[in-house]
Order: structure tokens, then C-alpha cells, then sequence
């Protein structure tokens, strides 16, 4: 294994699916890199080397080489999620052409290339529609994208809150060792991690934000504070009585307004 040269983790990651196939866990993906490469490959970036390279994943715009408006045409575009912690092997011909697009208010996001055949579409709508956990993972992204965006003051809290950024990434959906951080940010030097539940607040995201929180603290913040902020549409009794015990453990609660906008052939 050592006589194997050492490529960048994104190129291991492609050259390990390529010799999977079907659809892929990221576990079994690492598994595979490992098996390749070695044991000593970082975990985190084999999950971001995934990330940035899925095609149609979200998040993907939060990874330097995915930072301006493109197609997918690069050695970059080489997988297509088909559900949370899942992907296959990009096909354009099957899966469209996706893009990196800019809004009118500078913002970028994914989406399906203007003028990709009615097929493809039909095929990437009838493959999700069945998998209600990743329109739930969707929706989640979009909530998390908003927020990163807009950060929110907190109560009690006057400073304002800027996204963390490291040197090759945001703080969006953060890769850890101990999973990925939906929103990492910073203000007034400490350290501020965001969970985010779409639907009701578990009890069990208090392990899981501590979990992050305890990551932070070990390898960014030193001596510096890290506050966890749960956010939900209805946090749980049992997750309140819970967050009464934490002192650097807030919870939130957010409201969804929906506007419309007339479209039409023309536009």
C-alpha cells in the first residue's frame, strides 16, 4: 500500500466509487478509500470530498472549488445523491445537467440546468418522490441555508454572529469527527454551534449538539467559549428540561413564512 501514490482525498474518493457499484453509503465509500489508501485518511474530508462532488446536493456551494456559477462538467461533478448518506455514480444522460446559479441577490444554489430534457427530470423526480426522509433532508438544507445567511441574535446575546470560515470552506454543514455541524458560527471570539430539526426538537439532539460542542472546544476554541443553539419548529418538554442544565446550551424556535410570485411563459 505504500508504493500507491498519494492522490488529493477528493481524487481518492472518486477513484474508490468508480470500483463500487450501484448506490453507496459515504460509510462504505470511506471503507473503500481506507482499504485503498489507508487507514490514516481523514474521515471528515472523505464526507466533504462527497459532498462537494454530488451534483445536485445542496451543500455542495459551500466547498471552494463550488464557489461561483458553473455547470457540471468538471472532474469535480462525479456523484449524484439519491437520499441522505447515499449516492451513485453521476450520469448526465440519466440524471440531467445540474448547475451552480447565481440569484439576482448574489446567492448561489443547485439546480437543474435551463434546458434539460423533460426525461431526466421526470427520472430524478420519480427517484426521490418515494424517500420522504431525503425531502425532509431538503427541506432542512434550505431552512440551514436561510439561517447561515441571516444568522440570528440571540437572546441575551448583543453580538452579532458571522459565519466561521476555514480555509477552504464555510461553516455550513461543518465536517467533524463526530459528525457535521449544521451551522458553525462565531461572534466576539467564541464559538456558536447550530442544530438544526426540522420538525419537533428530540431530546436526543441535546447529546448531539454537545457532542459538536465538545469537538469545538477541543480543536478550535481553546480557551474560548462554545454556546449550542438548538433550533426547531417545536421544541419538547423534555428537551427544555434538558437545555435547563446546560447553561451554554440555548434553545430556538422558528416560524416558516411562504410568499408567492406570479411566473409565466414569457419570463
Amino acid at each position: 500500500m505504500t508504493d500507491v501514490p498519494r492522490l488529493a482525498v477528493w481524487q481518492m474518493v472518486r477513484e474508490a466509487v468508480q470500483q463500487m457499484s450501484g448506490e453507496c453509503t459515504y460509510a462504505a465509500i470511506r471503507a473503500k478509500v481506507r482499504s485503498m489508501y489507508g487507514a490514516d485518511v481523514n474521515g471528515s474530508s472523505m464526507t466533504c470530498s462527497i459532498i462537494s462532488g454530488a451534483v445536485n446536493h445542496p451543500s455542495r456551494i459551500h466547498y471552494g472549488e463550488n464557489k461561483k456559477p458553473r455547470l457540471t462538467e468538471s472532474d469535480y461533478d462525479y456523484l449524484y445523491s439519491t437520499g441522505r448518506g447515499r449516492v451513485v455514480w453521476y450520469q448526465p444522460e440519466k440524471h440531467g445537467v445540474w448547475e451552480i446559479a447565481k440569484s439576482a441577490d448574489g446567492t448561489l444554489s443547485v439546480r437543474l440546468a435551463e434546458g434539460v430534457d423533460e426525461n431526466s427530470l421526470s427520472i430524478i423526480e420519480d427517484e426521490h418522490s418515494p424517500d420522504e426522509a431525503y425531502g425532509m433532508f431538503a427541506l432542512e438544507a434550505h431552512l440551514r441555508d436561510y439561517l447561515a445567511k441571516k444568522l440570528p441574535k440571540l437572546p441575551g446575546h448583543d453580538v452579532a454572529l458571522s459565519l466561521y470560515h476555514a480555509v477552504d470552506r464555510d461553516g455550513v454543514e461543518f465536517q467533524t469527527d463526530v459528525g457535521p455541524i449544521d451551522i458553525l458560527a462565531t461572534g466576539n471570539g467564541d464559538f456558536y454551534v447550530l442544530e438544526l430539526k426540522v420538525g419537533r426538537g428530540a431530546d436526543a439532539a441535546m447529546g448531539q449538539i454537545l457532542r459538536y460542542m465538545g469537538w469545538v472546544k477541543e480543536h478550535l476554541a481553546g480557551e474560548r467559549n462554545v454556546y449550542g443553539i438548538i433550533v426547531a419548529s417545536n421544541i419538547g418538554r423534555k428537551l427544555r428540561y434538558a437545555a435547563s442544565q446546560v447553561p451554554n446550551v440555548r434553545l430556538m424556535e422558528y416560524d416558516l413564512a411562504v410568499s408567492l410570485r406570479s411566473v409565466a411563459l414569457g419570463q
